[in-house]
């Protein structure tokens, strides 16, 4: 990977116990980095090598990428636990340090910052690294302030659109169970109705048949009648006729 693609930039506001807080600018490479440090009067540099950084790693036991990651950690965010340190070195130095805990065990890290060549640039860099991470940073909140306003506006838009496809679901189920209600008695009364006729039907049939065996059984009588009638009219003619015929004879 090109290493100025793995360039980072920090810049730390670092608090020290019983000193003004500095500023520590720190520009992160592959294999080394370049820190740039200042009280606002003066300002001190370190440009640690790629030899320098391996021979440090190699002392704690630790790889390059692992060693500049840890570094980068607590010179980018002041950690809480650790207690840093920038005291006066020789000729005009500076000794930034840091402790930190691995594995049980307080360790420390430091490294000498040179003073500055020129002490008002370095200073002015640092400062306008930090209005412009600010402008970015203020520029990023505004984005997010309004993609959250956005977002709170859509999500509006939905609940109401939701709140509208609810009430027309609710409406929608109650006219279909209406309508189905509706067809369902329309269909009891048309069976019942039907059932009715029929039931009606059947009883003219039945009063029908019983009117025409009561005719029948009627007629039946009158024929019978009849047959008598003239099987007796019959026998008295018969007895008539024999009665004239015994009195010629006589």
């Amino acid at each position: 990977m090109v290493e100025s693609e793995r360039t980072k930039h920090t810049c730390l506001r670092l608090e020290i116990s019983g000193a003004d807080p500095i500023f520590v600018k720190g520009t992160w490479h592959q294999s080394r980095f370049d820190i740039s440090v200042t009280d606002g009067s003066s300002s001190w540099v370190c440009n640690a090598t790629e030899e320098e950084v391996a021979d440090r790693a190699a002392q704690w036991d630790q790889p390059v990428s692992e060693y500049l990651q840890l570094a980068e950690e607590y010179l980018g965010f002041q950690q809480p636990n650790s207690i840093y340190s920038f005291s006066d070195a020789i000729e005009g130095c500076k000794r930034l340090s840091w402790t930190f805990e691995k594995e049980g065990t307080k360790l420390e890290w430091r490294w000498k910052c040179k003073p500055s060549q020129d002490s008002k640039k370095s200073t002015v860099r640092i400062l306008d690294f930090l209005m412009e991470a600010n402008i970015r940073l203020s520029e990023e909140v505004v984005n997010k302030t309004r993609s959250f306003e956005k977002m709170k506006s859509e999500a509006e838009k939905c609940l109401v659109q939701g709140e509208k496809l609810c009430n027309e679901k609710t409406e929608f189920e109650d006219a279909t169970y209406a309508k189905f209600l509706s067809l369902l008695n329309a269909k009891k009364a048309k069976l019942r109705a039907l059932r009715d006729k029929e039931d009606s039907g059947r009883g003219v049939e039945e009063e029908q048949e019983s009117t025409d065996k009561a005719e029948s059984f009627e007629s039946g009588g009158s024929d019978n009648e009849e047959s008598e009638e003239e099987a007796s009219k019959k026998a008295t003619t018969s007895s008539k006729g024999r009665g004239r015929k015994r009195a010629a004879r006589s």
